[in-house]
């Protein structure tokens, strides 16, 4: 049962609010949540949380995309462990399109809950994603348990608790985004990771670049995750580009993804006063020994070469604003270098 006697009860609340979202993003979200899966399903990390969310694919998933995924989840974890240890977890996350994404749930096994969790992403993935925790004890029961009030109102895309919520909203109408989140308690005044992965790429330059801006300007301790492409111009950039194109998917912000300098230098501009970044190979290159062999035991792979081109226009970036106090500027490469 997702909850005893004693402990608040899901409550769901009609609503006749419709949304439109672009298609093709929306795509996006279904093919890495399915790409994350089967890469669980064959052993490359731990989740036992994607099941509850993500059908699996009967497709094989290439190896090199599945140890590209492990890259990407490894470093953006070891990244958001760095923060929670900064800050002793007297923090809030805001994973803005976040998908189906199983942060908050490991970090609770894992006892490093921040002091509040958000996720925020079109409105039709949210009302999908509501429908699952709902449906799902193993996902509604970890929430009820942090939760100290009699019900949880859910209207059909938001979800407000004492340390998870998630809204749906679209991440290019800032006052919207900004309105709904300060309805489940944002506190602009705890220092605040946000994250992004795959999403600024899909927005025009300047809607991408007015989201940075109110990110580094609402928290003044803060630090910023971006995962998404790099070295963009070049023939393999290229071929990224179309491949997506012919799916109805068009990387309206692919500009900012030429290089890791011009990565940076959309943070800096934009209100950020630290910002580092690194191409995914390169991350994949410092992985711990004993993680690298024990994936690379999972399959074999036939052409080494298109894994590298793959990551190579990958890439992780990280910023801070404040924090001196607790030493956020002091979260550098060697931050993503730990063992999970």
């Amino acid at each position: 049962m997702a909850t005893s006697l004693r402990k608040p009860t899901l409550t769901s609340c009609s609503s006749s609010a419709t949304e439109t979202d672009d298609e093709g993003v929306r795509g996006t979200c279904e093919d890495a949540s399915m790409c994350k899966r089967f890469a669980v399903s064959i052993g490359y990390w731990d989740d036992p949380y994607i099941q509850h969310l993500v059908r699996l694919s009967k497709e094989r998933k290439a190896p090199e995309i599945n140890r590209g995924y492990f890259a990407r989840v490894h470093g953006i974890s070891q990244l958001i462990k760095a923060f929670l240890q900064k800050t002793e977890c007297h923090c809030q996350i805001i994973n803005l399109g976040a998908g189906m994404d199983t942060t908050f749930w490991r970090l609770k096994d894992q006892g490093l809950l921040p002091s509040k969790y958000f996720e925020v992403d079109f409105p039709t993935i949210v009302t999908r994603k509501l429908h699952s925790i709902k449906c799902k004890p193993a996902l509604s029961k970890p929430i009820l348990e942090l939760h100290s009030e009699d019900t949880l109102q859910i209207d059909g895309h938001m979800l407000d608790s004492k340390r998870y919520a998630i809204v749906g909203a679209d991440l290019r109408d800032i006052p919207e985004l900004e309105e709904k989140l300060k309805k489940c308690n944002m506190n602009t005044q705890l220092p605040t990771l946000l994250i992004t992965e795959c999403v600024l790429v899909y927005m025009s330059p300047e809607q991408s670049a007015n989201l940075i801006k109110w990110t580094a300007s609402s928290f003044g301790t803060a630090m910023f995750i971006n995962y998404e492409q790099v070295n963009m111009g070049d023939r393999f950039g290229h071929i990224m580009i179309e491949n997506l194109r012919r799916r109805q998917c068009d990387l309206a912000g692919v500009e900012p993804c030429q290089s890791l300098e011009s990565q940076k230098e959309r943070l800096l501009s934009n209100g950020w006063e630290t910002a580092s970044a690194v191409d995914m190979m390169e991350l994949y290159s410092r992985l711990p020994r004993a993680e690298v062999s024990r994936i690379e035991s999972l399959e074999f792979l036939d052409e080494m070469e298109l894994l590298e081109q793959l990551m190579q226009h990958y890439c992780l970036c990280w910023a801070t604003r404040g924090g001196g106090e607790l030493g956020l500027k002091e979260i550098t490469y060697s931050s993503v270098q730990g063992s999970s």
